[in-house]
């Protein structure tokens, strides 16, 4: 309870601008994001205002198209991740960090919960050094809060390439919702989710 009440104080700490609700092009960003199971971390951004598109994929390996199959195994070098297309008027990577941060367990190496291996790292691929140096912002800073009992150990990798997952991994968690996975792993993440961001929800509740 400590640990989400200093979190909350700590998610409050910037205001995030809402004018101009017409996206246009220049206004979109992408950023590519690991936090364990890709069906997690899709599920949760789904529901944040501002996010266009959330798309389960890999990144970070080497041979071209992995498999599911492949990335599973653990020797590909790619990582479970989704990419993020959001309005940049609407939200901002200040908040899409803070929300990755909130989602999964940032200080534990390659694995997240029961799911252990390099494929569920937590890692930030940044496509530029905007993206770089706000990842290293909020890292120094919730370390420095000591928000977690533990260091952060999310990776911070150049993006350099992303490939979309099998189309039965998109939209996971809106069309498996009765899987007990869905039910004991996926659900209290984003209850999590929209308790510390209900103001920021697309569908206020």
């Amino acid at each position: 309870m400590k640990k989400l009440i200093l979190l909350s104080l700590f998610l409050t700490a910037s205001l995030i601008g809402q004018n101009n609700k017409t996206a246009k092009k220049s206004n979109l960003e992408t950023i590519t994001l690991g936090g364990g199971c890709y069906w997690c971390v899709e599920a949760v951004y789904e529901n944040l205002n501002g996010v266009k598109s959330v798309i389960s994929g890999f990144s970070g390996g080497k041979n071209a198209n992995p498999s599911y199959q492949e990335v599973s195994s653990g020797k590909t070098g790619y990582a479970e991740v989704v990419q993020i297309t959001y309005d940049k008027t609407i939200t901002n990577l200040d908040e899409i960090f803070k929300v990755f941060f909130t989602v999964h367990d940032p200080t534990t190496l390659n694995r997240q919960g029961a799911d252990v291996g390099t494929q569920y790292r937590s890692v930030i691929f940044y496509k530029n050094e905007e993206q770089k140096l706000a990842a290293q912002n909020i890292i120094n800073a919730l370390n420095k809060a000591k928000i977690y009992q533990d260091p952060i150990v999310t990776a911070l990798e150049p993006f350099k390439n992303f490939y979309k997952a099998e189309d039965y991994h998109q939209n996971y968690y809106e069309n498996n919702k009765n899987q007990p996975y869905c039910r004991m792993v996926i659900q209290p993440k984003i209850e999590k989710f929209e308790k510390l961001f209900k103001d920021r929800l697309k569908n206020k509740k």
